[in-house]
């Protein structure tokens, strides 16, 4: 959490900026949740997929995808008044998962977005943030044609933490995404308010 006018006068509320990751596996629609929620013109690193990246980029069932993030995507929303979230999107591919590390650095939480059609997809992102105790929710963008899932199914699916959230998004609507954002400031402000508790209790 970093103040955005840390020189603000005594008595005025300070601003906060949060930094959220959006995280998932490659295609499940992290650039374009940031792009839809952001209230700035996002930052993309986005690059034409190549002929040689075909042997190690895996675009089976997202075919029609022509560019690939390379190093991150940024955005900025503010949920209310003095407070902000800094969105930081992943590379999806495994060979840019060497980014995370520094792209986590003083991170509130992360969303995790799932397709249903690709499950498995997402696995890496859980890991990830699992291990590092990193708050995260799974956002599950509802592309269409695909078989929808309820959000206990895909809890069980992912044997995830019981109380950790899933949520059934569309990442083209702006509404949708926010609501998906306040969701994980909501949890990540529980698990760090019980942490601290815990680390003085």
């Amino acid at each position: 959490m970093v103040p955005e006018h840390p020189d603000a006068p005594a008595g005025e509320t300070t601003a906060l900026a949060l930094k959220i990751l959006v995280a998932g596996g490659f295609g499940v629609g992290k650039t374009t949740l940031v792009g839809a929620v952001s209230e700035i013109r996002p930052l993309r690193t986005e690059e034409l997929l190549s002929e040689a990246g075909r042997t190690v980029d895996d675009t089976e069932g997202v075919d029609r995808k022509v560019t690939t993030t390379v190093a991150m995507d940024f955005g900025r929303i503010t949920v209310r008044s003095g407070l902000s979230l800094y969105l930081f999107g992943t590379p999806g591919q495994d060979r840019f998962w060497f980014l995370w590390d520094e792209l986590a650095q003083g991170a509130l939480g992360a969303v995790v977005l799932a397709d249903t059609r690709r499950l498995e997809d997402c696995f890496p992102a859980v890991d990830y943030f699992e291990h590092r105790k990193i708050p995260f929710v799974v956002a599950v963008n509802c592309f269409a044609g695909a078989r929808q899932h309820d959000a206990d199914e895909v809890c069980r699916a992912l044997d995830l933490d019981r109380g950790n959230p899933v949520v059934l998004c569309d990442a083209r609507e702006r509404d949708s995404g926010k609501e998906v954002l306040i969701r994980l400031v909501e949890y990540a402000g529980r698990m760090h308010t019980a942490r601290l508790l815990d680390s003085v209790g």
